[in-house]
């Protein structure tokens, strides 16, 4: 499954650039706003669809309660945590690094808003940081499956929502959806106010 992923994401990747270089045959406007969009409500339909029809799954849920909410929590702070570390240890802007790692993943937010509060650089350490989040997600989970299923959750952060639900669920069990789905869900709202939060921390 992963080395169809790769191959895919890799001749977008090349589609792309071809596209933007040479034959400009796509209008980009049209695909960021409606191909993307299209194809991640479906993406989200089909996962909830597939947790909707599991009975087990919605029971699991209901047995949880609020004590799910403590794994994006946890996953939160130890991204916080995770950029404190790294800025330390890398000379930059230990700020400018938490708010980096509060992308929780999601690169298309973490990207633009880090470079709109702490400059184009910093941007676009977000985007790469958040996008390769993703990345090793997709390419180590069926090693980490197997050391914890709820690893990946983790590395995942909100892209567990969406991008990378299904090879969690394919590698990790179908008993590990509800805490991906939740815990992407709850990553994903908390991102914007976390980095708007550290920016405000005295620089």
């Amino acid at each position: 499954m992963i080395k169809y992923i790769l191959a895919t994401l890799g001749l977008g990747g090349v589609a792309g650039y071809l596209n933007n270089n040479y034959v400009n045959l796509i209008n980009n406007s049209w695909v960021s706003a409606y191909l993307f969009d299209f194809s991640l409500i479906l993406l989200l339909f089909t996962m909830g669809f597939a947790f909707g029809t599991d009975k087990e799954a919605v029971v699991k849920l209901r047995k949880a309660g609020l004590g799910i909410l403590g794994v994006p929590f946890s996953i939160a702070l130890g991204s916080i945590a995770g950029g404190l570390v790294s800025g330390y240890v890398l000379g930059i802007s230990v700020v400018g690094a938490m708010a980096v790692t509060s992308g929780f993943g999601w690169y298309t937010l973490d990207g633009p808003l880090v470079g709109q509060l702490f400059g184009a650089d910093l941007g676009a350490l977000g985007f790469v940081v958040n996008f390769l989040r993703e990345l090793l997600t997709i390419v180590t989970t069926p090693l980490m499956a197997k050391i914890d299923r709820y690893t990946p959750v983790a590395l995942g952060g909100a892209t567990t929502m969406d991008t990378t639900l299904p090879i969690i669920v394919r590698y990790c069990g179908p008993e590990t959806l509800i805490v991906a789905f939740s815990s992407g869900f709850a990553l994903s709202m908390m991102a914007p106010f976390a980095i708007t939060a550290i920016a405000g921390i005295p620089k």
